[in-house]
């Protein structure tokens, strides 16, 4: 490219910049709806990155990859920008930096700083445009009509019980994959990404967008929602926290992916916080199978990439449990970009620093778990390398030092140690248990099923294990395949393969170790595992029918067996079949009009207006700080810390026995109401509680209810 057409292009991407910024700005000083919240959103999650990419002429030839890079530089950025702000402004008196007044001009005079320094370096190689061809576009344009079908299906059953829609959607997912992967002429490999974007999205939407209100699929989500909105009603992250000694709020309030980057979404776009977990974090971690595949792709062919990808957003977790946990949900983001810029190469070297920091500066502040793990992996790794084969290039000892600091001087300086001191009491209940190896009652339920301990309750779960033990036994011998190779024929790379290596001894030690397991839990665990262990599955089915047939290569048999097991493991995880059998199902959005209101309330945290209602009234009404309330253990953990915003040790849990101090209010939801169940440490009828009958009604809007004791 000549000088005159790099000089071109830059001053064309200014005004690209430039232009986008005040269509930006329209939509979002005249407040028109939908479009600020479209813009907003595209412009908040690609452009910072964007033009990060073009300042530091990162090398990208794959529209997949930059597309990935310029949302995990955004990212990072935006809640550095906000980490900046927050710190800074109230060094002049300001006491609400986080507001529009502040986030709105900071955000834009970065990407435009960003935007000239880029035009003044002059010539830029970064790619940023790419060739598409007329079949690829048409394709793609029907792909992408999946994730509306998934959106309207999942509105239609959760408004009106009527699941047919999802049902389709899902049989479209597989026979997309199925065509996918026998076909390349229906699907060219360079769609590949595309593909599992638009699966990945429209699985995590047929569930996130169950309902408006929260829903938690078991997980931490009011949690999140709690410190959240104190963040954003305050106007500043308060780094030692607002309850320095409660451990389950700090650990989240510590994480800026669950407190400065919704609040930044929030703000700009005028959208309750709620809906931006919904709508856009369920769209950021669609983004995660498609990093797998662009980090997979480079140690394995393109299809078996393809198919890991889809093994990974297949487990149930990953569009259930995990849409409960949205700072586990942008960690996870930023572990895989962390991978690819540490085991991809090709990239220059002040470059591939910078995305490291701000990789791992996201990585650290979105999730402590990840950011753990991933810090055990690294060190374990970087020594490993050392003891077979000398250092590694990719992992150096600066950068495993670096995140070390990083890591728990974050940890130990915010929220007032809470992460740190919850690792010490994790670490310590381990500990305490490892007497008990032996004993199986002290592994969690998962891990028994996963072993073929449990018996399974029917013949489709039964079926179902089937399918999940196959995976499980190709990963595994994928794995005795790639030890017994060794660094001869290995395809992985020797600072990948030290990753699965790892990866597998700690599957095995959450499997051995009493207690381990339960510190995220097995499923989450598992999912995380996956990161580094999905590709095996393919390897490993590759492998039998080599031994079996004497095939070399790539065979239609190996792809046919990995086929069978996948549909079969998809469409069970997904509960699709238990809703066709009318078996009992997991799977709220497919099977919540069979699912009655207190276990959709007490397993899935499905909220409705009425707990809304009762918990907001409760809040405004009231002095939550100086009066002691009492409510059932779900409750208290539910709405009245999501919408309530009251803290659920603030909270007694009721009991048969519970005496009500004068003064003191009993908020009742519509499982106590309505079906007349309350729930402590056991179960009892709302009758059940003396106390009730002697105090006063204050609320009632027909499903919640609201006591005081005036005696």
């Amino acid at each position: 490219m000549s000088s005159i057409d790099a000089n071109k292009k830059s001053r064309e991407f200014l005004s690209v910049i430039l232009f986008l910024q005040l269509v930006m700005s329209i939509a979002t000083f005249l407040d028109m709806t939908v479009a600020r919240q479209v813009i907003g959103f595209i412009y908040l999650t690609f452009i910072p990155g964007i033009t990060l990419i073009k300042l530091l002429k990162i090398k990208i030839e794959d529209l997949a990859e930059t597309i990935l890079f310029a949302v995990g530089l955004s990212v990072a950025s935006l809640m550095l920008i906000g980490f900046l702000i927050n710190e800074l402004t109230p060094l002049f008196g300001i006491q609400r930096p986080l507001s529009f007044i502040f986030l709105f001009p900071a955000i834009n005079v970065f990407v435009l700083v960003c935007g000239v320094v880029a035009y003044l370096r002059g010539r830029n190689d970064s790619a940023l445009s790419y060739e598409f061809k007329v079949e690829n576009s048409l394709t793609a344009f029907l792909l992408l009509c999946i994730p509306i079908l998934s959106v309207i299906g999942s509105i239609t059953s959760g408004a009106y019980g009527d699941n047919r829609i999802l049902l389709f959607t899902l049989i479209i997912i597989g026979t997309v994959f199925v065509v996918s992967v026998v076909s390349r002429k229906a699907v060219s490999s360079k769609l590949y990404p595309l593909v599992v974007f638009i699966i990945a999205l429209s699985l995590v939407y047929h569930a996130s967008l169950i309902s408006d209100k929260l829903v938690h699929f078991g997980s931490d989500f009011p949690g999140e929602i709690f410190v959240q909105k104190i963040v954003e009603r305050d106007g500043y992250w308060n780094p030692v926290g607002p309850y320095p000694s409660d451990l389950s709020v700090g650990r989240s309030y510590a994480m800026l992916s669950v407190t400065l980057l919704p609040t930044i979404y929030s703000i700009f776009l005028n959208l309750d916080s709620i809906l931006v977990f919904k709508l856009f974090y369920s769209l950021l971690f669609a983004f995660v199978p498609v990093g797998l595949y662009v980090l997979w792709k480079n140690f394995v062919n393109e299809k078996f990439a393809f198919i890991s990808a889809f093994l990974f957003a297949s487990f149930q977790p990953f569009y259930g449990e995990l849409l409960g946990l949205n700072k586990q949900m942008v960690g996870e983001l930023f572990l895989v970009l962390l991978l690819i810029a540490l085991l991809i190469k090709g990239k220059d070297k002040v470059a591939r620093t910078v995305c490291l920091i701000l990789f791992s500066f996201g990585l650290i502040v979105s999730h402590y778990g990840l950011a753990e793990i991933f810090l055990l992996f690294l060190t374990s790794v970087w020594i490993l390398s050392l003891i077979i084969r000398g250092s590694s290039k990719s992992i150096t000892f600066s950068f495993v030092m670096l995140f070390f600091v990083l890591t728990f001087t974050w940890y130990i300086f915010t929220s007032s140690s809470t992460v740190y001191s919850a690792f010490l009491h994790f670490a310590q209940s381990v500990y305490d248990k490892m007497g008990d190896i032996f004993n199986l009652r002290l592994r969690e339920p998962e891990i028994l099923r996963g072993l073929g301990i449990e018996q399974p309750p029917t013949i489709w779960n039964m079926i179902s294990r089937v399918f999940a033990y196959a995976t499980e036994f190709f990963i595994l011998i994928g794995f005795i395949q790639l030890v017994m190779k060794g660094r001869t024929k290995n395809r992985f790379g020797k600072e990948f393969s030290l990753f699965i290596l790892i990866a597998m001894l700690f599957l095995f030690a959450l499997i051995l170790v009493p207690g381990l397991s339960g510190i995220m839990g097995m499923t989450r665990f598992y999912n995380v595992l996956l990161l580094f262990v999905a590709p095996l599955c393919a390897i490993g089915a590759d492998a039998i029918i080599k031994l079996i047939f004497k095939h070399q290569g790539e065979s239609n048999k190996t792809l046919t067996l990995i086929l069978v097991v996948l549909m079969g493991y998809f469409l069970f995880q997904t509960g699709f079949v238990y809703e066709v059998t009318e078996s009992y199902s997991w799977s709220v959005p497919l099977s919540k009009h069979r699912m009655d209101l207190g276990r959709l309330y007490r397993e899935f945290g499905y909220i409705n207006a009425y707990s809304i209602s009762g918990a907001q009234w409760l809040s405004n009404k009231t002095n939550v700080l100086t009066t002691t309330i009492y409510a059932d253990r779900y409750s208290r953990l539910n709405e009245l810390r999501a919408y309530g915003l009251i803290r659920a040790g603030s909270v007694a849990v009721l009991s048969n026995t519970t005496k009500v101090r004068s003064l003191g209010l009993v908020y009742l939801n519509p499982q106590n109401v309505i079906e007349n169940v309350v729930y402590g440490k056991g179960s009892w009828n709302t009758s059940d509680l003396q106390l009730v009958s002697t105090m006063n009604v204050i609320y009632s809007n027909g499903g919640s209810e609201v006591y005081i004791n005036r005696s």
